[in-house]
């Protein structure tokens, strides 16, 4: 499988995974609260993580250099927990399909907006009309998955 492949792949799975997460989290958040399901959810992660690290890098990997990155790059952590939060909130309230659409929605403006600008240090894509149109079909569809 070449680099394409894997990548997609990867895309899909988590996609995949993503939808569940959201069922999950909501189910968690029901139970404990919603904060603390974020922080589970942080801490499992370091828990499957630092393991995988220490092993592939054999140590600490490039841990070291965090603080020499512009600060935006820092932020992934943050976002990552306002996500889960937002998630373990709403799919209880409007279904997992509805947050699942919507969140993707959301994803795909915000991707079309950092695409166009070149924000992030991508190369900058233009927004045509198929683009466009292609935004409000999936807007209209997120919407729809509302309906109960």
């Amino acid at each position: 499988m070449d680099s394409t492949g894997l990548a997609a792949t990867l895309a899909v799975m988590a996609g995949l995974l993503g939808a569940v997460q959201v069922a999950v989290m909501g189910k968690l958040g029901e139970r404990i609260g919603s904060l603390e399901a974020v922080m589970i959810a942080a801490i499992v992660t370091g828990v499957i993580v630092l393991p995988i690290l220490l092993v592939v890098r054999q140590g600490f990997g490039e841990l070291g250099d965090t603080l020499s990155q512009p600060w935006w790059m820092l932020t992934g952590g943050a976002l990552g927990a306002a996500i889960v939060f937002s998630i373990t909130i709403a799919g209880p309230r409007i279904g997992t399909t509805a947050v699942v659409a919507l969140l993707i929605a959301g994803q795909l403006v915000a991707a079309t907006v950092i695409d166009r600008y070149g924000w992030f240090g991508f190369d900058r894509v233009g927004l045509d009309w198929p683009r466009v149109l292609g935004l409000v079909l999936l807007a209209a569809g997120a919407t729809l998955t509302l309906r109960r």
